[in-house]
């Protein structure tokens, strides 16, 4: 299997490669474990809302002043965030589950039998520590070719050593030499560092949308971005 990308750092050597089957397991809880990592950001910021604050005061006063119990406003208090806290967790959780029952149930499949489109692995100590995919866009715009970049993952231990964007750049060598014009993702406000990665790798911004009541309520808008070859 022919190495795409390898990077000698004072912290840990690693290449780049195509997915195997063998990956499956370690893939698979890479990118479970990344999406959950967004649970707490989710609840921090469902702390900041003006609504939640609003809720968070007011509900617990207003049963101080009908019962005049300060216990009963203290559980009041913990019940909410308990709550709130639940309401942070299920979407990545329903996320992650919709995930692995559709691309993410046949790697091999979804991704290496789709002509155009590509799943790799970055691999360092013989474990694989991040993963990225890309399949193309089925309707793009008129004398567009666009392939999209998917599961962008690297573990925690391993971050701050250049694997994610090594993996992006294997992304769009590849959409290159697949004669693609475009390169198209998409990742929440919440995902900064991702932003900020992608920015500096060249993608803008060309939109945002919410994905469901929930994450307008929450004000978390998915952000579109785009890469674009010169030639095209």
């Amino acid at each position: 299997m022919p190495r795409l990308d390898t990077q000698q750092s004072p912290m840990a050597p690693y290449h780049i490669r195509q997915y195997q089957d063998s990956d499956n397991k370690r893939v698979l809880d890479l990118f479970t474990r990344g999406m959950e990592e967004h649970i707490p950001a989710t609840f921090c910021h469902v702390l900041t809302l003006p609504r939640t604050i609003l809720l968070l005061l007011g509900l617990p006063l207003a049963m101080v002043l009908v019962s005049g119990s300060w216990l009963l406003a203290t559980v009041c208090i913990f019940s909410l965030l308990l709550v709130l806290r639940l309401l942070a967790r299920q979407p990545w959780k329903e996320y992650v589950a919709k995930c692995l029952r559709t691309d993410m149930a046949d790697i091999t499949k979804s991704y290496l039998s789709v002509c155009g489109s590509g799943f790799w692995v970055a691999e360092s100590g013989n474990q694989v520590v991040g993963i990225v995919g890309g399949l193309p866009i089925k309707d793009p715009p008129v004398g567009r070719k666009q392939l999209e970049l998917f599961r962008l993952s690297v573990s925690s231990q391993h971050r701050g050593q250049g694997i994610a964007k090594a993996l992006v750049r294997t992304v769009l060598q590849f959409a290159r030499d697949q004669g693609y014009s475009d390169v198209v993702l998409e990742t929440s406000v919440l995902q900064r560092s991702a932003e900020a990665l992608y920015l500096s790798m060249g993608f803008w911004r060309t939109g945002q949308y919410f994905m469901s009541v929930f994450w307008r309520l929450v004000d978390i808008p998915v952000i579109q971005l785009k890469y674009s070859f010169p030639s095209a």
